[in-house]
């Protein structure tokens, strides 16, 4: 016998409206719906045990990932360590980018050893439209919101060995990563640099930015 109370009473009510209850907002992630909620913990439940029964995948699904930032965090450990012969530290070590004109289908195998790194996919463009042949910003397609980005490249370097990725790519945009469409501090992950042709305040006027989901 279970006791009704107002948790579980606010619980029902949001399953049978099919929204989230907001219990599991605390140790759970946001999501549009019931369902959308459901079929992401499936989804995120087959990253981790792959991973745990066929050993580190080749690319890694941004969105599956409670906290991204900490995930990216243990992959600047990881090179740190490669590197502890150069007298890399930590502290001096920052993320940079490539992405790379293969989608998630595409991907055979990890990273190149000798950069070390993660292929990460599964993040939309809103804003902006992706030229894959060029690997640079575009223009949105007429009536197009969110425009998949191919698989993007993300590896540590030291800073003190890092030119200004301005100087060193062409022109680049700076552009931030968000969890979900709703973009607040909360949300935000990284910046990813993106090459473009245009000057990269034209990406900013027009509010250009990367999301892990666009539900």
């Amino acid at each position: 016998t279970i006791i009704m109370s107002e948790e579980l009473q606010d619980a029902l009510d949001n399953m049978y409206d099919a929204r989230i209850p907001k219990l599991w907002f605390r140790i759970s992630w946001e999501s549009a719906t019931l369902g959308f909620w459901f079929t992401e913990l499936l989804e995120r439940n087959q990253q981790f045990s792959s991973w745990l029964q066929d050993g580190r995948p080749n690319q890694f699904w941004m969105t599956g990932f409670f906290n991204p930032q900490g995930f990216l965090t243990a992959m600047k450990q990881e090179t740190t360590r490669m590197n502890l012969a150069k007298g890399w530290a930590l502290d001096s070590v920052v993320l940079h980018n490539e992405v790379t004109k293969m989608m998630k289908e595409d991907v055979v195998g990890p990273p190149p050893a000798d950069i070390g790194g993660v292929y990460i996919y599964g993040l939309f463009l809103e804003g902006a439209g992706w030229d894959r042949r060029n690997s640079k910003l575009v223009e949105s397609a007429p009536k197009v919101l969110f425009t998949s980005l191919p698989v993007v490249h993300v590896y540590a370097v030291s800073a003190t060995a890092l030119h200004d990725p301005k100087k060193q790519q062409g022109s680049v945009y700076s552009c931030p990563v968000y969890k979900k469409p709703r973009r607040t501090d909360l949300t935000y992950i990284f910046s990813l640099y993106l090459k473009t042709v245009q000057n990269p305040d034209h990406w900013t006027l027009r509010g250009v930015a990367l999301l892990c989901s666009s539900k």
